[in-house]
């Protein structure tokens, strides 16, 4: 039993206060994900090069010389904050270039998210701390989705929280299990799909970026998932301009979705949006079994 929560802003009315609307959503999670949290957030979007959620164990990690040697090694410039065992850099250079040196150079630093948009910070604990821990009422953007996780597939870690993100600005939360989770990560792998843990929930992500890859909508990548991925799930996905739900044919795992004027939430059980502005107005409804329900913005 997991819980999930999300929350898509459909104008710029909330942007501001996008981490205060969406924190006691979480904590409303919290009977169905005791062990571990997380969220992924989008906003801050930079217009060149790429940015980076990165993590250290070590709090005291020395993040200013990593930006130091990223500028001077490739030639680029820097910007960065560092959140809690976290740093978001900014980098004026592509994706690849600096993912390949980091993993070349600094094997100690663990790329979390890479993407125009996407940072994603997770935690082991109750998801209140995890939400003080990082700040997560502060935080402002366009769209954000969480998980509050109860293990049953993997032991209770950091890499096994939710979200999990397996392309750029991509990242998918999953209360559920699915059944040919090995098959499939060995066919993903063979079209170049990298994984960093043995969850069955990042083989969902990693099946959505392969899709993404081959020229799919966000739409039909989900439509082909509903296809080929067997088992139990409640999905919720983000991606740099969407905002997506979709359940298995049985839908036995739970959810609810709220949508305003100004908004699109979605939440494993109603409690956790009654906090919301306007949910007494809002149109509620279950999702259907097998429906891909997609929210986006026209791509810019």
């Amino acid at each position: 039993m997991c819980g999930i929560v999300g929350l898509y802003l459909k104008n710029d009315k909330y942007q501001d206060r996008l981490g205060e609307l969406f924190a006691p959503m979480l904590i409303a999670m919290t009977e169905r994900g005791p062990d571990s949290a997380g969220f992924a957030v989008y906003g801050d979007e930079v217009d060149q090069g790429v940015k980076l959620t990165l993590r250290n164990e070590d709090e005291n990690y020395d993040w200013a010389a990593l930006a130091k040697d990223i500028e001077a090694k490739l030639n680029t410039k820097v910007d960065w904050f560092q959140n809690s065992k976290v740093a978001v850099f900014k980098v004026d250079i592509d994706a690849e270039t600096v993912e390949n040196y980091l993993m070349e150079n600094h094997q100690d630093v663990l790329i979390m998210s890479s993407g125009k948009s996407i940072e994603i910070l997770k935690e082991v604990g109750l998801p209140e701390r995890i939400v003080n821990l990082f700040h997560l009422e502060n935080m402002k953007g366009s769209h954000i989705i969480g998980h509050t996780r109860m293990a049953t597939e993997s032991a209770v870690t950091m890499a096994g929280s939710h979200p999990f993100s397996t392309g750029m600005d991509l990242c998918l939360v999953h209360n559920g299990s699915l059944s040919n989770h090995n098959r499939l990560r060995q066919e993903l792998k063979r079209e170049g799909i990298d994984f960093e843990t043995e969850n069955d929930s990042e083989v969902a992500a990693g099946y959505l970026t392969y899709r993404l890859q081959q020229g799919d909508s966000l739409n039909e990548a989900l439509e082909h998932a509903l296809d080929d991925l067997d088992g139990f799930f409640t999905f919720t996905i983000g991606t740099k301009d969407g905002f997506a739900v979709v359940r298995d044919p049985i839908a036995c795992k739970p959810a609810v979705i709220a949508e305003t004027d100004d908004y699109v939430a979605m939440a494993s059980e109603y409690q956790a949006l009654t906090t919301l502005p306007g949910i007494e107005n809002a149109k509620v409804w279950e999702p259907e079994p097998s429906k891909v329900y997609v929210w986006e913005r026209t791509t810019h």
